[in-house]
């Protein structure tokens, strides 16, 4: 976008001095480094005076011992510019791959640390690279152009010294060339600014193709569309390979120019040099070193064009390394103690408060009562990790959600949502295609925030609840179940605590009905289950993220169609076992089917985003035409 251009042109230097940072801890063997390269560097420019001596000296004199010497001096010379070369690429390479390595961790965390919706709005393949070329582009910047554009400036000043000493008409005649040279390479920059951006947005576009046909590949190759896909991938491929181009004219053109100008200003200068040989105005010895020191000058000149180019991609690679480092993080809620008074009982008598004003809701859970006719659910004690001296379940006061990103005056997804969810009740929540229920669901562990009202944990607020506190009371599974490239026993064990064992891990594979097909693989628990762990079926898939939602006896489970993959004799033997789990738990589950539906205690009907109904599933089949119908089987498949 021009917009965008706009900024990375005005801004490079600034995005790359935010790289300090992670700078700093090396700044030492970098600054050593640069240090060698000018000592070697400008080693180089010695060598034009020995020439003059020779010249000068035993050439003139005849005198085959000192051209020997000479020519010794010159062979020690290069050897030291060499070895001095070798030890700063010595001293680079490991602090340079330590920074990239940090940056990356960085990133990595970072990306853990950012909401749901950020993760909504970006594509994988803008992120992954964002953490492997912009990095790599960085990491190149940091060992070669940032330290050759000091040496080779240095290099420059220190060459123009040397020609003015030796002749200054001569040296003045090579200095004409700076002032274009300066204004080129200005108008370089601006335009490789631009056209690096599109490129590396171009490759993070071409990665997320190559990653979602790879992880989609059953489908491609289900529906035979691995021509459209590659044709979408070529015409992607095409469009980087026209702006790559670009950029190659742009840095042909720049290197043209900064090769051509300075050799016209040499050229010219041993013209006039030779004239003034031959009129005994200059020694041949010093039009040889001149023009030698003038030659040496040509490599730090003519880089000039690729170390910008190189100089500005790093600019926008940090540029997009930064602009997901700087995206907000999810609120820490660090002053929840303070905010909610730690969840002392003073805190929760605020909220019962504000309960008691609410259309009687605590006159209806003390008239409905918990399960088995005992208020509360019959459990005595706060849950752990909530200190409240009241239990009162999950609560939703209000509860309104909109996506960040909705248009203004969208209806939202939620509104006003006020349920209660009794200690120890498992609630069903069930509603049609786009009511919001999976939505609702995700506000409880705050994978989105309410955007108005608040969700209360046995009365105190979740908003006012350190994230890692909250999600330690709160276990989720998912509709599409998500397993990593680990073992079985790690996938499901990383819904518990990490003093979690075997007896746990069986247990829960127990609860799931998976114990069966899991000490059926080659390795048991131990068996590596590969990427998304596609080596296994839907339905396995869905009994292991149940598994690892059970783990860890959470004392609030929210389930969202946990058993839509499950085959019927598999589905009931599942239901039988997550009834006992369910006993000691206060559930919310999103069921689409009467057989889910059947293991809560209570049902709510969420229509256009809005608790319609309450109610056991017999009452609302009486009263509720529109729950009637998702439960008849016609609607019963709307999620």
């Amino acid at each position: 976008m021009p917009g965008k251009d706009a900024v990375t042109k005005k801004s490079a230097v600034r995005n790359l001095l935010r790289l300090w940072p992670y700078v700093r801890p090396v700044q030492g063997r970098l600054g050593s480094a640069a240090v060698v390269a000018i000592v070697a560097s400008c080693l180089s420019l010695v060598i034009p005076l020995v020439l003059k001596w020779m010249v000068d000296g035993p050439v003139a004199a005849g005198d085959p011992g000192g051209v020997w010497l000479g020519a010794l001096y010159l062979l020690l010379l290069g050897i030291a510019e060499a070895v001095l070369f070798g030890f700063r690429r010595w001293l680079v390479a490991r602090p340079l791959a330590g920074v990239e390595a940090r940056m990356r961790a960085d990133l990595y965390g970072r990306l853990q640390r950012l909401p749901i919706a950020f993760h909504d709005r970006w594509a994988s393949g803008q992120l992954l690279s964002r953490g492997t070329t912009d990095l790599m582009l960085v990491r190149l910047f940091l060992a070669f152009p940032l330290t050759f554009l000091i040496v080779n400036g240095v290099t420059i000043l220190a060459g123009f010294v040397l020609l003015l000493a030796q002749d200054w008409t001569l040296g003045l005649l090579l200095l004409t060339p700076v002032i274009p040279l300066v204004v080129l390479c200005s108008l370089f920059e601006a335009r490789y600014a631009v056209v690096a951006r599109r490129a590396q947005d171009q490759v993070g576009d071409l990665t997320t193709v190559v990653e979602e046909s790879v992880l989609g590949i059953r489908i491609v190759k289900g529906f035979g569309r691995h021509r459209s896909q590659a044709l979408a991938f070529r015409a992607l491929a095409e469009r980087l390979r026209g702006t790559e181009l670009v950029k190659a004219r742009l840095l042909a053109g720049i290197w043209a120019l900064i090769t051509i100008i300075p050799e016209l200003a040499i050229g010219a200068a041993l013209v006039l040099g030779t004239v003034q040989v031959a009129d005994g105005q200059l020694s041949a010895g010093t039009l040889v070193a001149f023009l030698s020191t003038a030659l040496a000058l040509r490599w730090p000149v003519e880089s000039i064009g690729f170390l910008l180019a190189m100089s500005q991609e790093a600019a926008t690679a940090t540029e997009r390394y930064f602009e997901v480092m700087d995206a907000p993080e999810e609120a820490s809620s660090e002053a929840s103690g303070e905010a909610s008074g730690a969840g002392s009982p003073a805190g929760v008598a605020v909220s019962g408060a504000r309960d008691g004003g609410r259309d009687g809701a605590r006159e209806g859970a003390a008239r409905d009562g918990g399960r088995d006719g005992a208020p509360d659910g019959g459990r005595d004690g706060a849950p752990d990790g909530v200190t409240g001296a009241v239990r009162d379940g999950v609560r939703f006061e209000s509860v309104t959600f909109r996506y960040p990103d909705a248009p203004p005056g969208s209806r939202p997804v939620l509104d006003r949502v006020d349920l209660h969810i009794r200690p120890g009740e498992t609630l069903a929540l069930v509603g049609g295609t786009g009511s919001g229920k999976t939505t609702l669901t995700a506000l409880v562990p705050r994978l989105h925030e309410a955007t108005g009202g608040r969700i209360l944990l046995d009365g105190e607020d979740i908003a006012l609840m350190a994230r890692e506190r909250l999600r330690g009371l709160v276990a989720t599974a998912f509709e599409e179940p998500t397993l990593f490239s680990a073992t079985v026993g790690e996938n499901v064990l990383m819904g518990a605590a990490d003093a979690a064992g075997e007896p746990e891990l069986w247990r829960a594979l127990a609860v799931a009905q998976a114990e069966g097909f899991v000490a059926a693989l080659p390795e048991g628990a131990d068996t590596q289950v590969g990427e998304q762990g596609l080596s296994l079926s839907g339905g396995q898939r869905q009994r292991l993220a149940l598994a690892r939602a059970v783990v860890g006896r959470p004392r609030f489970l929210v389930l969202d169609d946990p058993l839509s993959a499950l085959d019927v004799h598999t589905e009931a033997l599942v239901e039988a076992a997550l009834r006992e789990v369910l006993r000691d738990t206060t559930a919310l589950v999103v069921a689409h089917r009467p057989s889910t539906v059947l293991l809560a205690d209570r049902v709510a009907l969420l229509s256009e985003g809005r608790i319609a109904a309450v109610g056991t599933h017999h009452e609302l089949l009486r009263s509720n035409a529109e729950y009637a119908w998702l439960m008849s089987g016609e609607g019963a498949e709307g999620r």
